[in-house]
């Protein structure tokens, strides 16, 4: 087979590379990494030479290229079906595929107000009444989706064993944390143990190495 390059933007920042790269790791499936910084406006020109979009993450399998994070780990998921990204049951896999499309389309409240930052320290931020409306929206929908899951499969992740829709959801646990967006006992306790994986743990340590700043990500 040839090998899975998967192109990556900061790793302080960049909440889409961070989704398939800890599916990846997670799963423990073999892949080369290029990381590509990325500047204020978000972009980089290099992008463009190897990606379609003109942004990352994107994964090349030989001549092949597929791009987005959701399709990144579909992708990687057939062609390692004994590493069971998705969940085995079909019932939850299916499950796991609707919360991954929702925080694919969704959630624009914290993503616009909370940008993913690992080494930022912990605080709150004070929003504008409209803007905090939305965030609270957010947090809400993720807080219910993580306790309902998590005490469905008996955790300590929201299918109990480690899997893509984990990894959709990884940035968020970032935002939740850096931003004190929750004090629940069910929802610390699934951070917990997302901040315990070996995988996290390799991303946060790279990401705070990194020397990188951009300003825009600075909320």
């Amino acid at each position: 087979m040839d090998e899975l390059t998967l192109y990556i933007g900061n790793k302080n920042y960049s909440s889409w590379s961070f989704r398939p790269w800890i599916a990846l790791t997670a799963a423990g499936v073999p892949f080369r990494e290029v990381l590509i910084p990325f500047d204020d406006a978000g972009g980089n020109p290099e992008f463009r030479t190897i990606s379609p979009t003109g942004r990352v993450p994107v994964l090349h399998h030989g001549e092949f290229r597929v791009w987005e994070s959701l399709a990144i780990i579909e992708y990687v998921a057939e062609l390692f079906p004994e590493k069971a990204i998705w969940p085995k049951a079909t019932a939850d896999r299916a499950v796991a595929r609707s919360i991954s499309m929702e925080m694919l389309s969704g959630f624009r409240g914290i993503r616009n107000a909370c940008p993913m930052n690992i080494r930022r320290p912990k605080r709150s931020l004070d929003l504008p009444q409209d803007v905090q409306a939305g965030v609270d929206a957010d947090v809400a929908r993720i807080s219910a989706i993580w306790t309902e899951l998590t005490a469905r499969s008996g955790g300590p992740y929201l299918f109990g064993e480690f899997s893509a829709a984990d990894a959709m959801f990884a940035p968020v646990v970032n935002r939740f944390e850096a931003y004190e967006l929750s004090s629940d006992k069910a929802v610390l306790a699934y951070i917990a143990a997302m901040k315990a994986h070996s995988a996290w743990k390799a991303w946060e340590t790279a990401a705070l190495a990194e020397t990188w700043i951009v300003p825009a990500d600075e909320a």
